[in-house]
């Protein structure tokens, strides 16, 4: 008991547990977290992703059975191939001759025009025959019809489309049964009495539909295969497996009887997930694969979690034991120069050079006093820069230049006798300076900085006896939030100044108000002269307008100053288009 309370009160044991704590708890806890939702999102993507995968992969199927079924109408509806099979026999041996030419050419016509149609042929028990391609007459001759049963259910459809598996072509003339289709029948008939007259089979590429559904990999041996609405297997990569019936029970029953687009069931101890799409023609394109092969990468994660975990528990204890030796020296030291910068030293330096934890440590430390240092000579430049802000907004507020121009209009108008307009200028210019004068502090509502504006643009119309159309548009909430004097009205003057005195007439500027992400968002727009190129570079920069005159400089340094680093304002402009700036803000 005594070695016990000896081993646990030293501090190299203090340290190995704390080591212990600080690595296992968070590694694990982590991992096991990390583990439980990589787990979820994976599966849940992989999910989706195979989901979408497999309706693409229907709807490339269902386009081919349609091309098929649209072939199979284009000719059941066509009415030359009606009266030659209905008046065949009766024909001459030269009219036979010309009908034979005349329907060859026409199927060969049709399978040419769709590269999913692989063969078409017309036939009847009665010895006539014609097709497309490599279609063999002698071997339909060694066929009986009337044994097959797809021609039975043919007949007994009367018309009606009759899917047939996946299968080999057996009167393909390019060998024995050398070409895979996917078979479409149904009965000709006369239209007039509605007798049957003959049938009609239109053959798919049976390669083009696999190679479409193999295109899709489902994990390293999962698989497509379409059934029939009875669980049937009508294509499949695997031959031997088509014509057979779904063998296993669940898998059968969620296939055919439950919506779901997504199904797990499991056979042979082995659990799978699925996925089924319909087709166009009712037939179900299902997707299965072994769970293990999408989450077996997590389980392997899992275990390398619990290793990394193991391994850094031993790393702890012997991080923990050099630690302890080595640990006691640089604290003090640390210790003492953390007293001698609360008295008030903060040039003080640590001389800790270790390169452990306490030596990052007072890396902090000294990289930490280095920040103070700077922060006391950034928050003197800023006091500085602001007083000179500050400073440049009262000089700013009546331009000297536009002042010293508008007295000199209004002497002239004085003058030339025009005492109304004279009249009317001297208003418009006392009440600007009483707006802008009469408010103190930096920083004024939206609302008050629009009223500066719009009487400033009166008196530029004034002077310039143009119309300055000036529309605004503040959303709810913005009216009363508080942004840095003279903002606006240098965007306004600019717009004018550089945007519509060149081209000696009025205009329309646009200001927008609204919040984005609890931003003030600011655009200020004309449709003047707008700013070439050249001259756009050179007032733009990452760090915002830096080559501008008085007007711009003060809004870039009001931006800094009064609402933080996350403030700015960029500039548009095309040539003969207009100017647009926008401001975001902090509010």
């Amino acid at each position: 008991m005594l070695l016990f309370e000896k081993i646990s009160n030293r501090f190299a044991s203090k340290m190995i547990m704390a080591f212990l704590l600080i690595i296992l708890i968070p590694t694990t806890l982590s991992g096991f977290f990390f583990y439980l939702e990589s787990s979820s999102l994976v599966k849940k993507n992989v999910r989706a992703s195979t989901v979408q995968l497999t309706k693409q992969t229907a709807d490339s199927v269902s386009s081919i059975l349609n091309a098929g079924s649209d072939t199979s109408d284009l000719i059941y509806g066509d009415l030359k191939v009606q009266q030659a099979a209905m008046n065949y026999n009766a024909s001459s041996l030269g009219a036979q001759d010309q009908i034979n030419k005349s329907l060859s050419s026409l199927l060969n016509n049709v399978v040419y025009s769709s590269s999913f149609v692989r063969i078409v042929y017309i036939l009847d028990a009665d010895g006539w025959s014609w097709g497309s391609g490599t279609f063999s007459a002698s071997k339909l001759k060694k066929a009986n019809l009337t044994q097959l049963d797809w021609v039975e259910e043919s007949k007994r459809k009367d018309g009606e489309l009759i899917w047939q598996a996946l299968r080999k072509d057996p009167f393909s003339g390019g060998g024995d049964n050398t070409d895979l289709v996917l078979p479409i029948s149904r009965t000709l008939k006369d239209f007039e009495s509605l007798k049957q007259i003959g049938l009609l089979v239109v053959n798919l590429n049976g390669k083009a539909i696999i190679n479409t559904i193999n295109k899709v990999r489902l994990g390293e041996t999962g698989r497509y295969m379409v059934v029939n609405p009875e669980g049937i297997i009508m294509i499949d990569a695997d031959l031997s497996r088509i014509g057979q019936r779904i063998e296993e029970p669940d898998l059968y029953d969620l296939v055919l009887k439950d919506d779901s687009a997504e199904f797990e069931y499991s056979s042979e101890e082995i659990h799978y997930y699925g996925v089924k799409q319909l087709l166009s023609n009712g037939w179900i394109l299902v997707g299965t694969v072994p769970s293990l092969e999408i989450t077996g990468a997590l389980d392997k994660l899992h275990n390398r979690i619990l290793f990394t975990s193991a391994c850094f528990g031993l790393l702890a204890i012997l991080v923990g034991l050099l630690i302890a030796k080595r640990v006691t020296n640089p604290i003090k030291q640390l210790t003492l120069d953390m007293k001698r910068v609360r008295q008030g030293d903060l040039k003080v330096r640590t001389e800790v050079k270790s390169t452990d934890e306490i030596g990052l440590m007072s890396k902090h430390f000294n990289k930490m006093l280095d920040e103070i240092e700077q922060l006391m000579k950034r928050i003197e430049e800023e006091q500085r820069l602001k007083v000179t802000a500050e400073v440049r907004a009262v000089t700013y507020r009546i331009h000297p230049h536009f002042l010293y121009n508008t007295l000199s209009t209004l002497r002239w108008l004085i003058r030339s006798g025009e005492n109304e307009r004279a009249d009317q200028g001297l208003g418009a210019l006392i009440r600007l300076l009483e707006a802008n004068m009469g408010k103190s502090g930096q920083l004024i509502t939206v609302v008050e900085e629009l009223d500066i504006i719009e009487k400033y643009i009166a008196i530029l119309e004034m002077r310039y006896e143009h119309k300055y159309e000036l529309s605004v548009d503040i959303k709810p909430g913005i009216h009363q939030v508080m942004i840095p004097r003279m903002l606006l009205q240098p965007l306004v003057e600019n717009a004018i100044f550089h945007g519509f005195v060149p081209l000696n007439r009025g205009g329309k500027i646009r200001i927008e108000l609204s919040e984005e992400q609890g931003n003030l968002h600011i655009l200020v727009k004309d449709d003047g002269a707008g700013i070439p190129e050249d001259r756009l570079r050179k007032l733009t920069s990452k760090d915002g307008f830096i080559q501008g005159g008085i007007g711009l400089r003060h809004v870039h340094d009001s931006l800094k100053l009064y609402c933080g680093e996350g403030s700015l304002i960029s500039i548009t402009s095309e040539v003969g288009a207009g100017t647009q700036f926008i401001i975001m803000m902090r509010m």
